[in-house]
């Protein structure tokens, strides 16, 4: 027989002339020039201003601060961030607050996250998604400093552990350290990319953690303003880092539904958890005694791990009933321990029973988002709340 010999088909559109490539309009030229050029700006890691515009106002915006109260000292020279000498903690058993307080009004949109001075809670700290920080006096209910530096909103903040320096982490790429009395910014750390979260380490102040947009955890040197590490293993944006084991481990959850925890300094995960049944987690809390922490989860439940060895889901201890999902609402504990407490979506603030996961009572604290509660450091039954109404209740 003869050899079959195959031949490859004729390509159906041979001996056809390409198509002639239209020609582009003068505005079609400038917009693809003007693209090219955006683009090019991008790689460099700037984005130009388009002709008669001012830059941009992430260049422009430089960090300022103001100080609202009478004098920066009082008569005994003391500093205004002093806390009051006779400040002590009245009780050890927290109770749940009642009745509205009082209202911090001054942010004209919402605030994302509230934090009291640190042991103190003379102090309350506030992050509004107007771009500025505010720093209130709790006992009179007036804003004491507003720190301008970010573009854009403030997503975070940290005190450091004496509340004389807070970390603000912005959706203007930037994460600004600022002096609490003076509002100088110490430092400006930035990758480029959007920080979610920032923290300052416990122990070692001048070590930033930050979560980032683009799936990474990493860490600055304060000192010398050097990124020293990249934690990458998450395949989603960054929401929360959280320390355990006094500074030694934390433990970050993302986008990606998983938490890991990694050991500080080495960029390697020593524990991955992962299951089908999770939801994304945008907030983590510990408990005072340092043993388990509480986990935002968003199908609405607050979920606990616990925080030795293993970190195993404590299957039992779920807290219910509360709406979250889609929010980053601050779920937290009282300083004694006995009480979770959640914000929710429909603006109501929520407080479960630490050992009986049983729903004690629910306030209706914001119109919109209650985004962020913090419970005071020392007046056992005091608590704020923000929203994202651009108010900051003080509970009691």
């Amino acid at each position: 027989g003869e050899v079959f010999e195959w031949q490859p088909k004729k390509n159906p559109w041979e001996g056809n002339a390409p198509d002639a490539v239209p020609e582009l309009t003068e505005e079609q030229q400038q917009a693809l020039e003007a693209y090219r050029a955006q683009q090019a700006a991008k790689k460099k890691g700037r984005a130009p201003a388009a002709e008669g515009e001012a830059e941009p106002e992430e260049e422009a915006i430089e960090a300022k601060s103001y100080f609202h109260g009478k004098s920066e000292r009082d008569y005994a020279g003391r500093s205004w961030i002093e806390p009051p000498k006779d400040r002590k903690k009245e009780n050890e058993t927290c109770y749940i607050p009642k009745r509205l307080v009082r209202t911090f009004a001054g942010h004209q949109k919402g605030v994302n996250a509230i934090r009291f001075f640190p042991e103190k809670g003379h102090l309350l700290l506030s992050a509004g998604l107007d771009g500025k920080v505010k720093i209130w006096d709790v006992h009179s209910g007036k804003a004491m400093r507003t720190y301008f530096g970010h573009s854009r909103g403030v997503r975070d903040i940290c005190f450091s552990a004496d509340g004389r320096r807070f970390l603000s982490t912005s959706y203007d790429k930037k994460l600004r350290l600022w002096d609490t009395e003076t509002g100088q910014v110490i430092s400006t750390l930035t990758t480029g990319h959007v920080p979610f979260c920032g923290k300052l380490h416990p122990t070692q102040q001048n070590v930033v953690l930050a979560g980032m947009q683009n799936k990474k955890v990493v860490q600055w040197d304060l000192d010398t303003g050097d990124l020293v590490q990249e934690y990458c293993e998450h395949q989603g944006a960054v929401n929360t880092i959280t320390f355990v084991d006094e500074g030694r481990r934390f433990v970050s959850s993302s986008d990606d539904k998983t938490l890991r925890v990694w050991e500080f300094g080495i960029p390697v995960q020593i524990k991955y958890i992962a299951d089908p049944s999770m939801h994304s987690m945008p907030s983590v809390c510990v408990h005072p005694e340092k043993d388990f922490m509480v986990c935002q989860s968003l199908d609405n439940r607050v979920v606990t791990y616990s925080t030795k060895e293993k970190f195993r889901l404590q299957p039992k201890k779920n807290f219910r009933g509360h709406n979250v999902s889609g929010y980053a609402c601050q779920v937290n504990f009282s300083p004694d321990g006995r009480f979770v407490m959640s914000g929710d979506a429909e603006g109501r603030c929520f407080f479960w029973d630490w050992r009986t996961t049983r729903m004690f009572r629910k306030l209706r604290a914001h119109e919109g988002v209650c985004i962020g509660c913090e419970w005071h450091p020392l007046e056992t039954s005091k608590v704020a709340t923000c929203g994202w109404d651009g108010a900051i209740k003080y509970w009691d």
